[in-house]
């Protein structure tokens, strides 16, 4: 197989390639050496990280279709290995291959990766073939310390992730080019509707501004700021009222005049910093929405985003992202994603039963809580959580094979072990500053490392599912005219001409139904992924 390598610099020059492991190069442009490379050979490429390389290729038109970041890879197998200290960089892989100490990370305040490698005169393509031969040893021979598995990780689970971290990244950069539709001009109307005119000069718009002023007059504070939160509790305990905080579950349950509008004013307020005039400014250019993805950047293999808040898009502004004109949004999202992968992975039949149905939280209320819904869900949610719930000893008895598999991964937590997701990716240690805590403080940090693994091993297996269901689908949806614009945990959102809109709704569903089978196998539990075709965001939820 060709193994194509880029330079990690955009501008460091040609492209460098290996072929029968005989390296080669040439000078020609950049972009239009992989655009050809990729046409006549379809390589899978192998660079140091994606971001640093194919966001340039993605604003010259180039795509391709695989890729290997060892950046990314490193960072799983260590993880696996129970290293999770170590450098995932390719100069400190390269490093520990030739027995020797990795450099020195360079300062935050400096760019993360100006070149390669900091050791001078190092070979790129040396480099990384040495690393990337490392990596593919690791995963055909895995070895990493005792850890509770849901299942057998073997090379196949490791192969599986490494591969979708990679896809994702792809995936997130090209979505960050491409942009998610949206409307500036319906979102200006709707902050206008919400907040009152933009102010001219900044300040808070006149909505906002007449709400601090009804929380002012009705705590006696004339001057208060409502955004300061100690300021509003010395006004409300000079008012008799002791608040331990402002969070608004506790102002719920208080009964005082300034009570309605300062619930308002922070909602009011979330939408005016989070998703404003200022963010749309930011973030919204040339009809689309184009945030910083980050692919697989938490513990558990969740995505982030550097900037933008695209994990958080709220129900306030949706209506302003509207598909072009001739195409349609498909919006999809797996509805009560890590119960399934919890039914799934643990092979609880009963449970699994209930998952077959539209609402497996409706059915798990008929099976078990005298079709009580939120007694079912609240029940569920908590043993995910580690949290008490009356309900455990109910769905112990009911679903012993489900809640078997979060116990074990909480006492392996509690005991400062680590669990794995179901193709491998490993949690953090668990012991390290555990030394000198008296008793009690020991037993609070063992507890809340239990509640921690409890949920990573399903929420972690449930971020494998989607990782490899995106890598499909992204895969699927080549050669078509419909693009990945949106992806969210276990939410996906196409924009398709409407004339190929049954087709990708098709991709979506085989997608989904394909990372079942390779990450869960044949299950007790389906996770469907149904798609809704819509012209608004906010029509698909």
């Amino acid at each position: 197989m060709l193994i194509a390598v880029a330079p990690t610099s955009p501008n460091a020059g040609g492209l460098q390639r290996l072929d029968a492991d005989e390296p080669a190069s040439t000078t020609d442009d950049l972009a239009t050496t992989i655009a050809r490379v990729e046409n006549e050979h379809h390589p899978r490429w192998v660079w140091a990280d994606t971001g640093s390389i194919y966001r340039n290729l993605t604003a010259a038109g180039v795509r391709v279709q695989r890729s290997h970041d060892l950046t990314m890879a490193e960072r799983a197998l260590l993880g696996y290995s129970g290293r999770w200290g170590e450098s995932a960089s390719v100069a400190a892989a390269w490093a520990r291959a030739r027995g020797q100490s990795p450099p020195p990370e360079p300062p935050m305040s400096e760019p993360t990766q100006p070149t390669l490698f900091s050791t001078a005169g190092s070979p790129p393509l040396e480099a990384i073939a040495r690393v990337h031969q490392e990596q593919q040893d690791a995963v055909a021979r895995p070895h990493g310390p005792e850890a509770f598995e849901p299942r057998p990780i073997g090379p196949r689970q490791l192969d599986l992730l490494i591969t979708a971290d990679s896809a994702g990244e792809l995936a997130a950069t090209e979505m960050s080019h491409v942009g998610l539709p949206w409307r500036a001009d319906i979102h200006d109307r709707l902050l206008a509707d919400a907040l009152g005119p933009r102010p001219r000069h900044g300040g808070r718009p006149a909505k906002l501004q007449d709400l601090a002023e009804q929380i002012a007059s009705a705590l006696h504070t004339p001057l208060l700021n409502p955004d300061s939160p100690a300021e509003v509790l010395r006004a409300f305990a000079k008012a008799g009222v002791t608040l331990p905080s402002t969070r608004a579950r506790l102002l719920k349950q208080i009964e005082h005049p300034a009570i309605e509008p300062l619930l308002r004013y922070k909602a009011l307020s979330r939408l005016h910093t989070a998703n404003g005039w200022a963010w749309l400014a930011s973030w919204v250019r040339d009809g689309r929405f184009r945030p910083e993805y980050v692919a697989a950047a938490v513990v558990s293999g969740r995505w982030a985003t550097r900037g933008g808040g695209a994990l958080q898009i709220p129900h306030s502004v949706r209506s302003a992202v509207v598909a072009d004109p001739g195409w349609v949004l498909l919006v999809a999202d797996a509805q009560q994603l890590e119960p399934r992968v919890l039914a799934a992975l643990s092979g609880d039949r009963a449970m699994g039963e209930a998952a077959r149905h539209g609402d497996l939280y409706a059915a798990l209320a008929e099976q078990s809580f005298n079709g009580d819904r939120k007694a079912a869900k609240v029940g569920l949610i908590s043993a995910m959580y580690g949290g008490a719930s009356p309900a455990k000893a109910i769905l112990q008895r009911r679903y012993p094979q489900a809640l078997a598999l979060l116990e074990q991964a909480a006492r392996t937590g509690e005991a400062g072990g680590l669990v794995r997701s179901a193709l491998g990716r490993t949690c953090p240690p668990g012991t390290a500053g555990w030394e000198g805590l008296s008793e009690d403080q020991s037993v609070r940090r063992s507890r809340d490392r239990g509640r921690f693994t409890r949920n990573f091993i399903i929420q972690a297996s449930a971020a494998d599912w989607a990782g490899v269901m995106l890598a499909l689908l992204r895969r699927r949806l080549s050669g078509s005219k419909a693009e990945l614009v949106f992806f969210c945990h276990d939410e996906v959102v196409v924009h398709a001409p409407a004339e190929e809109a049954e087709r990708a709704a098709d991709d979506i569903r085989q997608a989904a139904a394909e990372a079942t089978r390779l990450v869960l196998g044949e299950v007790v539990a389906p996770l469907p992924l149904a798609p809704t075709a819509v012209r608004c965001y906010a029509d698909g939820k």
